[in-house]
Parts: C-alpha cells; structure tokens; sequence
C-alpha cells in the first residue's frame, strides 16, 4: 500500500503541471470531454443490458413485433456507441499529443538549463539514457497515464451501475438449491466480489515481479541502442584499430543483458497469461452457473437469464480491472519511477549549491579583468585538482596555459565557464562580457553547413557573405561554396577542418574572452600560426588565453602560466601575480 501511494503521487507531480500550464484550458477541456465521453459508452452500455432483457424475452414468447422493435433499437445504441467510442479515441489522441508536447518541452528546458545535463554526467547520477525517457518514457506515460486513468475510471462507473442492476436481479433469481429458494440480499453482487478479489490477489501475487522486470527491460534495451550509437559515432576510430571483432563482443554482451531479461519477463508473463485467461473463461460461464437452478426452476424467463450474465460480467470485469490490466500496470509503474529518477537527477544537478560547496561566478561592473579568488578546483570525488587566489587574467592580453595532463587546464577553462560547480571561492567575470570556450573537438550539429558554423546563434543570425568570408579566411575556401549542405559534420570532415571552422565560429562572434583549449592542435605549425595572426587582426580587443604544448605559441601570447602538478598556477611571463596556495583538501 505504501508503494502504491509513492506511485500516485509520484504520478501526480509529473502530470498535474500540465494541466496547470499555459495548456491548460486546452487540456482540461480535452480531458473533461474524454471522461463525459467515456461516462456515455458506460451509459450505452447499461442500455444495452437492458436491451438484452428485453430482446431474449421476445425470442422465448415468440413476439415478432416486439423482436423487430428491439432490433431497430439496437442499431441506435450500436450506431451511437460506434460514433462515440470513435471520438473518444480521436480526442483522447489529441491530448496525448498537446500533452507530450508540453512535458517534452518542459523535460528539455530543465535538462539543458545551465549545463544541467553536463553536471549529470559528471556527478554519475542513475538517470541512464535520457535521450529514452525524453522519448520512449514520456511517450508511454502519457499514454498510459490516461489508458490506466480512464480504464480506473469506467470499471468504477460501470460497477456503481450495474450493482444496482445485479442487486435487482439477485431478488428476482433467488439461489435455488435442491428445490429450495434460499433469499441472500444481493447475492450475485457478493459472488462477483469474492471471484474479483479472489482474481486480484492472486494476479498480484503471480505477476508482482514484472514490475522490475520492465524497469530493467528499458534501461538494458536503452544502453544497448546508446552503445550502437558509440559505434556509429566512432566507426572511424574503431576501423582504423580494427576493433570490430571487440566492438562486437561488448554489444553482444549487452545484448545478453536484454535476452536475459526477456526470458525472464516471458517466464512470468506466461504464468501470469495463464492464470488471467483461465479466470477470463472461468468468468464467462460462472454466472450462467450461478443462476442456472432458478431458470430451470422456472422462476425466471431467458432474458433475465442473459441479462443476469451480462450484468455479472460488467461487474466483475469492473471489479477485475486490477488483474486483466496487470502488466500494463507493470510496465507503467516502471515508467513512472524512470521519469521520477530523471526529475530527481536532473532536480539534483540543477541545485549542487544547495547540498554542497561550489563555485561562484560573480560578475564585475568595473573591471574587464577575469579574477580568481580563493579559488580551489575538485574533481566531482572531492580530490583538489587546480587552487588560486589573486590571479587575474587582463584584458585585452594574450596568454598561454601550459603544464602536464591531469594538471587541472581544462577543468580551469570549464570552472571559468561556469559549468564546473565543484569546488570552492570565486571567479569574477566582467559583466556582460562575451565568453566562448573552443575546446581540441569542436561540436557542429547535424544540418547546413553555415548554420552549423555560426552555432549557438540562430538561423539567419549572420549573413551569408560573412560567414563565407570566415570560412575562407581561415583557409576552406571549397567548403566555403557548400554552407548550404546539410550533412554530419563532425564526421565528414576531419579534425583539423573542424578546428579551422571552429575559429571561423570565433571570428564570427566576436567574443570578448577567447579561451583555445588545444584548438589548433591538428594542424600543422605553419597554418597554426597563420590563424594565430589572423585572430590577431580579426579581433584585437579580445583577450586569448590558449592551452598548447608546442613552444611556436609563445611568440603569439604575452605572458606564460604553467600549472603545476601540486595544482598551482605559476606565472612565467607578463606581470607577477600573487602566490597561490597550496590545494585544500577536500571537505
């Protein structure tokens, strides 16, 4: 009772936003003429018992008036329930769609919110594959949130209808044992009862593993696509290292998880399936039984004989809505606690500050100066990885980082960034300064050529004569002719072109602070200082500060910083800075 009390409410956190949004008249209304739509079918459906009545009493007495009538009668039920049943289905589609639209929106606002999803990474949270629960998960709880919901909710209407009914048809067909009338107020109403929750109990109790069965199904099937994507992305790589043959066995061994998984939902399903269509058949002759002696005893004629057993079935169908809807509970039930976990990955990544220390970025009226405070980097496990104090970078200077891999360089360059939390003091950034970090692989989305080179800025944010002259200017004057083309950029051209249209982004934008993390790395020293001089000219007012190890940089900047192992920042060259302490340990 407990966990289902965690699920409803879990449920209602995820869904109840919607119909409090900017969509919610829509989606209120939608929702309210699903349910009136789905109250009429219960309606017609109670019309249709009482139609059963009717039209089997005719058939025993012979009345041909009477049997036409109700013929003519039933082609206005069918015809409305037809109509109304279609509708249903296309209005519940619509919200579905309006639904999953919003909270998709939502997801993806809150995941890409402030490097949200690169903090998720780093902190190795449980939220596995949210490209499946931005997709797949959202999908199917709308879907089944609804399926479930309306389902829950005609299997109440229908028993509060037909009660009464079965209730009526209890008096009329007393049970009737070796001659004798024996009168139980409402006994085909306690019949159902016991058989539904005899049913329930036991569906539960057979099918109560499938739960984590499902879950697991999702997150072994997601990691298998996400490991084939690995392989696409880096099929280069894996050819040129021959790799197929290892390459093949992690995918197998993957897709072992999923097999195993599979054969253990279909060893449950198959004692669940079972058990749930031997109690379905049961179902179909039980009531039949039950009220068989009071016919033959000709205390009740064939119609209510048929009535009887229609009414018995919609309440025990009613009352059995648990055990014939049990593994789509399962399923959504694992649904429901994947999304959960995404909200509270991504609730816990947003709000590092709130639970521990982290890093301030704190902007300056007054300065162009970039400063360091206090400054202690960590790595995501506390270690002290990079520590300053008094250190400031000045505009518009040039400087270059260097020191020894695992020294704390691009940690530094994120933290500056502002998309590293861990560790402690502060980073003081000039207001409204333009900031843009170009890392050795730069990120260039799938689409035209030209919208990916200007990237983040939207389509059309640039002329097209500007970015070709970019493009040109930093030596691809054939891709220059191609800003049109749509294509997977990062895999069609090599590193080093990508580093070429990743300055061709920079000199387009303009920032003020340049931040070159082995940017230039692939291309040959010649060209590297080429485009050095050129963002020299381009951009004079911008401050560089670079990340290299090859010794032709230091002509282009004007002042050094090594960053030691102890994680120290030394300076080298340009203006003395204050001494750095040494890294605190972590807390």
């Amino acid at each position: 009772m407990k966990n289902i009390r965690a699920t409803l409410a879990t449920v209602w956190r995820i869904a109840a936003p919607y119909f409090r949004s900017e969509d919610k008249w829509a989606g209120r209304g939608l929702l309210g003429i699903v349910v009136a739509l789905e109250l009429a079918l219960v309606a017609i459906n109670v019309l249709l018992n009482q139609w059963q009545n009717r039209f089997y009493s005719a058939l025993q007495a012979y009345d041909l008036n009477e049997f036409v009538m109700q013929v003519w009668i039933f082609l206005g039920l069918a015809f409305t329930y037809v109509a109304v049943a279609v509708y249903k289905l296309y209005l519940n589609q619509w919200l579905q769609i309006r639904w999953r639209r919003w909270l998709t929106q939502h997801y993806l606002g809150e995941w890409l919110d402030g490097a949200t999803h690169y903090r998720m990474q780093l902190k190795g949270d449980a939220a596995d594959n949210p490209d499946q629960r931005l997709t797949e998960d959202v999908t199917n709880f709308v879907e089944q949130t609804l399926v479930l919901g309306l389902g829950l909710l005609s299997s109440i209407v229908t028993l509060a209808s037909f009660i009464v009914i079965l209730w009526g048809l209890s008096n009329k067909a007393p049970l009737h044992i070796y001659g004798t009338d024996i009168v139980v107020p409402g006994f085909l109403v306690w019949c159902a009862l016991a058989y539904a929750l005899l049913g329930t109990a036991l569906t539960h109790w057979i099918g109560a593993p499938l739960i984590n069965l499902y879950f697991e199904k999702q997150r072994y099937e997601a990691d298998f696509r996400f490991n084939l994507i690995r392989v696409r992305e880096n099929s280069e790589q894996i050819a040129l290292l021959r790799g197929e043959s290892a390459e093949r066995g992690h995918l197998l061994q993957r897709f072992g998880f999923v097999i195993g998984n599979w054969y253990a939902i279909m060893s449950r399903t198959k004692r669940l399936t079972a058990f749930t269509a031997s109690y379905g058949q049961a179902a179909t002759i039980f009531p039949y039984v039950v009220v068989a002696p009071a016919y033959f005893a000709k205390s009740i004629q064939l119609g209510d004989m048929m009535q009887t057993g229609s009414a018995f079935g919609q309440v025990q169908d009613a009352l059995s809505f648990f055990v014939t809807a049990y593994r789509s509970i399962a399923e959504w039930r694992a649904i429901v606690a994947r999304l959960d976990g995404f909200e509270m990955s991504v609730a816990t990544a947003a709000n590092l500050s709130a639970h521990e220390a982290t890093i301030e970025l704190k902007a300056s009226g007054g300065s162009r100066n970039i400063g360091l405070e206090k400054l202690c980097v960590y790595l995501p496990n506390g270690t002290p990885l990079v520590a300053a104090d008094g250190f400031a970078i000045q505009a518009p200077e040039r400087v270059l980082v260097t020191g020894p891999s695992g020294s704390g360089k691009s940690t530094l360059f994120r933290a500056i960034a502002g998309i590293w939390p861990f560790g402690t003091g502060t980073i003081v950034v000039p207001a409204q300064a333009k900031l843009m970090m170009l890392p050795q692989r730069p990120y260039f989305p799938v689409g035209a050529l030209g919208d990916a080179v200007i990237y983040p800025a939207a389509p059309g944010a640039f002329q097209r004569t500007q970015i070709r002259d970019a493009v040109i200017a930093v030596g691809l004057p054939d891709l220059a002719e191609r800003l049109g083309e749509d294509g997977h950029w990062n895999r069609m051209l090599s590193l080093g072109e990508q580093q070429r249209l990743g300055l061709a982004r920079a000199l387009l934008h303009a920032p003020d602070y340049l931040f070159l993390d082995e940017a230039t790395a692939s291309l040959d020293e010649p060209s590297e200082a080429r485009l050095y001089r050129l963002l020299t000219d381009k951009l004079p007012q911008a401050t560089i500060v670079s990340i290299g190890h090859r010794s032709t940089l230091d002509a282009f900047h004007t002042r050094k910083v090594a960053m030691m192992e102890s994680g120290r920042i030394h300076v080298l060259g340009g203006d003395d800075a204050p001494a750095e302490p040494e890294p605190s340990a972590a807390r």
